[in-house]
């Protein structure tokens, strides 16, 4: 039976939780491989909403197991937070069906203020991150000095760790600080030490060898569902750099994250919204920042499921779509929140752009290039139905056909869920991914 990945195709919140949610109930283990508490993934199940930063959102399914990866940056307290709040309300019934990578980098406070004091000192330069700590955990990592999770597992190793750290951190804070004209925060290490034992201990029942718990599951025919955090233009190597996060969402980073070999995969879902969206800074080709750019954010809801931040918004970039179908080797698209276009008179697809005065239809490698080009257009009739009550392609209105199947056009591959709502009900699935 095939592994399929889903990973977003734009610049994040496409809504990979929503259809994680959904394919969950194909499949028997669910994977989150990389990112950190940066990302909040929105189900809506029978009307209630529930919002997740750091387990999978296969969650809701009763008999499933859900994975951490080693790829992943883990804050231990909001981990624990959000498995208590689960449990209250009557998920996760047993620890079994959660696992954590002992591989996985934990965040500790110094990265939050790391991270926060560095995004202040940048100024007009910012980048626009979470304040979560991720990147300075990441970081830390690359640099051979983080601490893992099986570390909060050995107090003696634990401390250890700690006091390798903290003189460095309290350096770079003291001139983070100096240079802003702040106090620099205090970082005890007995308290920070005594924390993280005791998260430790909270956690110990999940953690595990996370590959080769799904080398096994591999063998022994399971379906796997790798869920992608951010999306493919927020990637560390193949985003908009800098304006990107701090880790690699592309699809290939599925089995590294993970602990399993790249031939564990079979096909690669990626998932785009009907128009775009994205957060903090960098380039964005088919933003509007008019009244019909306003009408997206307002119908669409679009504020951060973790920070609240407005989204920016505008057309479908199909030129960013045919990029994410090559770097992440795409199998077919899921198509999300079409329901949000309804009630528009005209529609605008960018197909390419102009740079230059040449028209180009391949992504510009440079992100100043990319913050200089002009969307080049077409326009397709809008319509005027609600689509909340549409389960199968047929009963979508003409127009709305037709740009699906533009959209398809545009990126050369096929288009094989549309959400027409927020619930998860709300979901018309046309090829399930995890039959041949």
């Amino acid at each position: 039976m095939p592994n399929v990945v889903v990973i977003g195709a734009q610049w994040g919140d496409e809504g990979k939780g929503k259809v994680v949610d959904l394919l969950t109930e194909h499949a028997q283990v669910v994977v989150r491989f990389q990112g950190g508490n940066n990302a909040g993934h929105t189900l809506v199940v029978g009307g209630q909403k529930t919002v997740l930063h750091l387990i999978p959102s296969g969650i809701l399914h009763q008999g499933k197991t859900c994975v951490i990866g080693n790829g992943v940056v883990l804050d231990p307290a909001v981990l624990v937070k959000e498995i208590d709040t689960l449990k209250e309300r009557g998920f996760l019934k047993d620890d079994a069906h959660l696992l954590i990578s002992d591989n996985a980098h934990v965040i500790f406070p110094w990265h939050k203020l790391l991270d926060s004091s560095r995004e202040k000192a940048r100024g007009v330069s910012a980048i626009g991150t979470t304040g979560r700590g991720i990147g300075p955990a990441y970081e830390d990592k690359v640099a051979r000095r983080g601490i893992r999770v099986r570390d909060l597992l050995n107090p003696e190793r634990l401390r250890k760790r700690i006091d390798e750290r903290l003189p460095g951190i309290r350096e770079e804070l003291r001139e983070l600080c100096a240079a802003a004209s702040e106090t620099p925060p205090e970082l005890d290490a007995d308290k920070v030490l005594a924390d993280f034992t005791a998260l430790g201990e909270r956690l110990r029942p999940y953690v595990g060898d996370v590959s080769l718990y799904l080398s096994g599951q591999v063998q022994r025919g399971a379906r796997i569902l790798f869920e992608g955090a951010q999306g493919t233009l927020l990637d560390v190597d193949h985003g908009t750099y800098p304006f990107v996060t701090s880790s690699n969402c592309v699809a290939g980073n599925a089995a590294v994250g993970s602990g399993l070999g790249p031939t564990a995969i079979d096909r690669v879902m990626g998932i785009s919204k009907a128009y775009t969206t994205r957060v903090g800074g960098g380039p964005f080709p088919t933003e509007l920042t008019d009244e019909q750019g306003d009408r997206l954010r307002k119908v669409g809801d679009e504020f951060g499921a973790t920070t609240g931040r407005p989204r920016r918004c505008g057309w479908l970039d199909g030129v960013v779509l045919r990029y994410a179908v090559r770097v992440n080797g795409l199998y077919s698209l899921a198509l999300t929140k079409l329901d949000v276009l309804s009630g528009m008179k005209s529609l605008q697809i960018c197909n390419a752009y102009e740079l230059d005065g040449k028209r180009i239809t391949e992504l510009p490698g440079d992100y100043e290039d990319l913050a200089r080009v002009k969307p080049l257009y077409e326009t397709l009739p809008g319509w005027d139905d609600k689509l909340a009550g549409v389960r199968t392609f047929d009963e979508l209105p003409e127009n709305a056909k037709r740009y699906v199947r533009r959209v398809e056009e545009i990126c050369g591959v096929p288009v094989t869920c549309i959400s027409v709502g927020a619930d998860r009900g709300e979901t018309v699935l046309l090829q399930n991914p995890f039959r041949s």
